[in-house]
């Protein structure tokens, strides 16, 4: 029967149970009520339904759906409840993966043909009729021949069973009603737990994704515990398909793609004017406190290899081949010399360890926006959250170890006030070392320690991330919400003490001795080019004056006095106001909501009596057919005034 196991509850009070007692027994002897509630069990933090034997001892917690964790199961279990349902409608669909994903889940289906809207609805209505016949999941452990008998008109599923290399390694399935699928769970007791949920989309999604394998039928649903949740969920989904950047960004004509350049974005003259605006603010925060360079584009592979890149980042480095290598017999691997820089950590370790430097002169902060490549597969490519071309605003501090908790708190107060001035707010992650990663463990000992210490010190709240830390070394990760609630990852602080062994960097010390600095790698927009699709998505293409590539555009009612609206919008430019005139012959009305539609934070109107006081008529964005009557001067200090303060929101007549 073996040892027993001991499990510790909430309170403190402990429980005896034999191995291969299943949790929902525990939960029974706990109490009726709590058995009711309760969705699953978790054991040292490790979660498991209540049909799953318990095989270990430590902290036992029941999950309810009061628990974050609960919602995985349930959606989990809601994967298997839309198979059932596609098995009985199409019962020739071939099962693939069906896990819980962020905000829903999804099933891969192998069929002959995609998926319909019609097809969708189906399912969905044969779902609740799943539901409604409240089937237990069941779950058995079995062999692998016994598995391969219950799959085998499955073929995906008998390649996922050749996974299963260890002999040690449980093999279970999970049976709701007539569908069995290969699943280590967990899931809620039976089908009549999942009543909020709805089916979004279909999509083609290669096997295993890999796009050398056949393409598969995607189903993304989701789901949720209460109905006014799920309500919340589907408006901000109708609400984001609103915002996409990728039709604001044709809309407001700020950027387009060519297939002769996938992945890479033309900017055209207005989302230049906003990418510029957004870079030179960076600029200015970063010009006292760091040293900006430019870098070369193009590198030996020894350099990535010296870096550690080469090995764990070549698939997505565009590679140069060398032409004499390559004509003297080389093979297309050896005669692979160069590559264009997918991140800007090497050059900066190479400029840095090109001079002497005193321990006085650190924290030295090296600071580059040039542009980088990554060759991302083509169908991974999304407008401009994920491009194949784009820069960074990349910094790396080289620093003394005794610099790191100032410095860290420095970087946090930087970041997040990068942030405060878009109205983003974030939340703080503590990632740890990867499972594949270089370095001692004595590194990785001295930075998890050292950047916890720093991150603990400022006080601030932090999720812990395990095993997500960067291949060289811990991170602080900062997740930002935007205005619809979406999670966003982007800056990032990185504490590395490999690279300084790798490429023999050192600063000579208080004591004239050589020393080794520490290295911070720092970003806090991420990319330019995804930073400005949130952004876009997050103020719906309003953007704040400061930020709108047009901040004013001047409406003259007549030709008689254009004139006069082209000197006010001449007087406006020469303040460094971007103004445009629009002298269109289209009625006011049209070119009013021309300027509407393009989200233009001011709209100034010129009449005759505006033309005689030297005043115009301004309309606010957002604020309807309201006009308020100033005088030219005392709209351009406003205009001014918000420009120079990064106001969020354009000032409503009244408020000036």
């Amino acid at each position: 029967m073996g040892e027993m196991l001991v499990l510790t509850l909430p309170d403190g009070k402990t429980r005896e149970v034999a191995p291969g007692t299943l949790g929902r027994e525990v939960v029974a002897s706990i109490g009726p009520g709590l058995l009711k509630a309760a969705i699953a069990i978790a054991i040292d933090g490790e979660v498991q339904d209540l049909m799953t034997p318990i095989r270990k001892g430590g902290a036992f917690v029941v999950i309810t759906e009061k628990d974050p964790r609960a919602l995985d199961v349930l959606r989990h279990s809601g994967a298997h409840i839309l198979a059932t349902a596609v098995r009985r409608l199409r019962p020739e669909a071939k099962i693939g993966f069906g896990p819980a994903i962020d905000d829903g889940f999804y099933y891969d289906f192998e069929v002959a043909k995609p998926f319909t809207p019609d097809d969708l609805a189906a399912f969905e209505a044969e779902m609740h009729k799943v539901i409604a016949e409240k089937y237990a999941f069941v779950r058995a452990e079995v062999t692998q021949d016994e598995a391969r008998k219950v799959f085998a008109d499955d073929p995906l599923k008998l390649e996922r069973l050749d996974d299963f290399t260890d002999p040690s390694e449980v093999i279970s399935t999970y049976t709701d009603g007539p569908f069995t699928d290969l699943c280590r769970g967990p899931h809620v007791p039976d089908t009549s737990y999942l009543k909020h949920f709805k089916l979004l989309s279909a999509a083609g999604a290669y096997w295993r994704g890999d796009e050398k394998r056949q393409m598969l039928q995607r189903i993304y649903a989701t789901a949720f515990f209460k109905k006014d949740e799920l309500e919340k969920h589907l408006h901000n989904l109708e609400e984001a398909k609103k915002r996409d950047h990728r039709v604001l960004g044709r809309q407001l004509d700020l950027f387009q793609f060519f297939p002769q350049a996938p992945g890479a974005a033309f900017w055209t003259p207005k989302g230049t004017t906003l990418y510029n605006t957004l870079e030179a603010f960076v600029r200015e925060r970063q010009r006292e406190d760091f040293l900006e360079v430019k870098t070369p584009l193009l590198y030996t592979k020894k350099l990535w290899e010296q870096s550690g890149h080469w090995g764990k980042y070549r698939e997505n480095m565009f590679l140069v081949h060398d032409k004499e290598a390559a004509e003297a017999g080389a093979t297309p691997d050896e005669a692979l010399s160069m590559s264009l820089k997918p991140m800007n950590c090497p050059s900066h370790h190479l400029y840095f360890g090109a001079s002497k430097h005193s321990y006085r002169e650190l924290p030295k902060r090296y600071v580059t926006f040039d542009v980088l490549h990554r060759n991302e597969l083509s169908g991974a490519l999304s407008g401009l959250t994920r491009v194949r071309q784009f820069s960074q605003d990349d910094c790396h501090v080289y620093l003394r170890e005794d610099q790191i908790a100032s410095e860290v708190q420095f970087l946090l107060d930087f970041i997040l006030g990068h942030y405060e001035t878009f109205g983003l707010t974030a939340t703080l992650k503590f990632a740890t070392r990867p499972e594949q990663r270089i370095g001692s463990d004595d590194l990785w000992d001295r930075a998890e320690a050292g950047l916890k210490a720093a991150l603990e010190n400022s006080g601030r709240p932090y999720e812990l991330k395990e095993g997500d830390g960067a291949f060289y070394g811990p991170k602080i990760d900062f997740d930002v919400t935007d205005s619809i609630g979406r999670a966003w990852q982007l800056g990032t602080i990185q504490l590395d003490y490999n690279a300084p062994e790798r490429f023999d960097l050192s600063y000579t010390g208080e004591d004239n001795a050589a020393h080794r600095p520490v290295v911070i790698h720092r970003a806090v927009c991420g990319s330019f080019e995804r930073f400005i699709a949130i952004l876009i998505e997050h103020f719906a293409g309003a953007f704040p004056v400061w930020l709108a590539p047009e901040q004013v555009r001047v409406l003259p009612i007549s030709d008689e006095v254009a004139g006069y609206a082209e000197e006010v919008t001449a007087k406006l430019k020469a303040a460094g106001i971007r103004a445009v005139c629009d002298t269109r012959s289209d009625t006011l009305n049209y070119r009013i909501r021309d300027g509407e539609l393009m989200k233009v934070p001011y709209m100034a109107v010129c009449g005759k009596r505006e033309a005689e006081a030297g005043q115009v008529a301004i309309r606010v964005r957002g604020a309807g057919k309201k006009q308020e009557i100033v005088s030219v001067a005392d709209f351009q200090a406003r205009l001014l005034d918000e420009i120079r303060t990064r106001a969020l929101t354009p000032s409503s007549a009244g408020e000036a």
